[in-house]
This record gives C-alpha cells, sequence and structure tokens, in this order.
C-alpha cells in the first residue's frame, strides 16, 4: 500500500537516530535488524501502490511469547483504533498489528486513519518513527478508490513473540534495554479484505515485525515498524 509519509530530515533527524544508536545498538546487537532500523537514515520508505490484501515498578518480562490474543484496541469516533493499556510489549505489539492491518473507507478518511495509528505512537520524538507507521496506510488516491468499492479489512493475530536473537541477546545482558526499553516484537495473523459485492473478500497471512517502547511508568506505545520480519 502507498503511504502518506512524513519523514523526518536535517539535523534533528540525525541527532535522533544518531542517539538511538548510542542508547539502544550495544543492547540489541545480536538482533541486527532492529539495530539497523533505530539507526535508520532519513531515506524514504518504499512506497506500495496496491492493497494487500497503573504505573508498575518492575519492567516487562524479556523473555518468553503470549499465546493469548491481544488485548482489543478501544475504538474511537467512526470506528478509529486506539492503543491498549498494557505494560505487555508482546501483548500490545499483537493490539498493534491489529489496528495496523485494518481499515474501513466507509466510516472514516484516510487522514483520519493515518492520525489514528500515530496516536500509537510514543510520545518521546527521539524514538518515535512515524513514517513506517504512515507506509501501511494507502495513498490518498488509492483510498479514494477503495471507497468508491466500500473496500475495508480486518484482522486477526494468530501469535506474537519476541524475535529469537532479540531474546537471546536480552537473556545475556537483561539490564542493556533499560534505557529506551525497546523491543522487538513479531506478529503473524491474518487480513481479510472485502467489499461492494464481495462481503466474502479474501484472507492473506500476515506477519510484520515492531518495534515497541514499554517503560515501566507508563503504558506500552509503538516506536515504529521494522522494514523487515525478524524470525
Amino acid at each position: 500500500m502507498s503511504a502518506a509519509s512524513s519523514n523526518p530530515s536535517g539535523a534533528s533527524g540525525v541527532r535522533r537516530r544518531a542517539l538511538l544508536g548510542t542508547v539502544i545498538l550495544a543492547a540489541l546487537v545480536a538482533l541486527a535488524g532492529l539495530a539497523a532500523y533505530l539507526t535508520r537514515d532519513n531515506r524514504a520508505p518504499t512506497p506500495r501502490e496496491t492493497p494487500s490484501s497503573s504505573p508498575v515498578t518492575d519492567a516487562p518480562s524479556p523473555l518468553g511469547s503470549s499465546a493469548s490474543g491481544p488485548p482489543a484496541p478501544t475504538v474511537q469516533g467512526h470506528g478509529l483504533p486506539t492503543p491498549p493499556a498494557t505494560h505487555d510489549p508482546v501483548a500490545f505489539g499483537k493490539a498493534a498489528a491489529v489496528a495496523l492491518w485494518s481499515y474501513d473507507t466507509r466510516a472514516y478518511s484516510q487522514p483520519e486513519l493515518v492520525k489514528a495509528l500515530r496516536g500509537w505512537l510514543t510520545s518521546e520524538t527521539k524514538y518515535a518513527d512515524p513514517a513506517s507507521v504512515d507506509a501501511v496506510v494507502p495513498s490518498s488516491a488509492l483510498w479514494k478508490e477503495m471507497a468508491a468499492n466500500g473496500q475495508f479489512a480486518t484482522a486477526k493475530v494468530a501469535e506474537g513473540h519476541f524475535p529469537n536473537a532479540f531474546a537471546q541477546a536480552l537473556h545475556s545482558d537483561p539490564g542493556a534495554i533499560t534505557q529506551a526499553y525497546v523491543y522487538a516484537v513479531t506478529v503473524s495473523g491474518k487480513q481479510s479484505i472485502a467489499w461492494k459485492g464481495s462481503p466474502a473478500g479474501g484472507a492473506e497471512s500476515r506477519v510484520t515485525t515492531l518495534a515497541v517502547q514499554c517503560r515501566p511508568s507508563q503504558s506500552c506505545a509503538l516506536v515504529g515498524v521494522m522494514p523487515s520480519v525478524a524470525p
């Protein structure tokens, strides 16, 4: 799907990414994909033109996976998703995947969806990557075509976990993450798309790796969508 991206640029963007690298890179060296993502440069994401089908005192557990379903995203006006309050990075990642894989051109506009999804991002701008979230939303032009057909998508998550290399890195040095508290979470599931004249639509498998921030003193938030999937 195409994106209506807003990419960080200039000196502030360079400083933000440099800080990301110094804060997190050493802790995540065993996971090259996340390390590269957190030290990303100013290049824009490649557009896609077709739709696919209470504070706590302890840090979230750095190991293991979540077999249960994600906390359901709450819904604001017109069915737009808002993030759940959870301190579990895997549970949050699963809920975020559902939000990112879902849309309804009959209920809201493309800018409204972009704004809603950005509401999932961490308020720490030095970590947040809004462009990667924008990139999963169809472009304005494509959205218009989809809206003419009443197209909408729903999603279901099958499983979410910390990628193996990430879990191993944290097991070796659990304290390494305690400055930024950014976790990698890989989520798999299915996206179902339907439209006028085809209420049954079709379903496609989906898998993505998300960067999720879960500080002990606040609920989890999305950092961004990684450009590649980490197993």
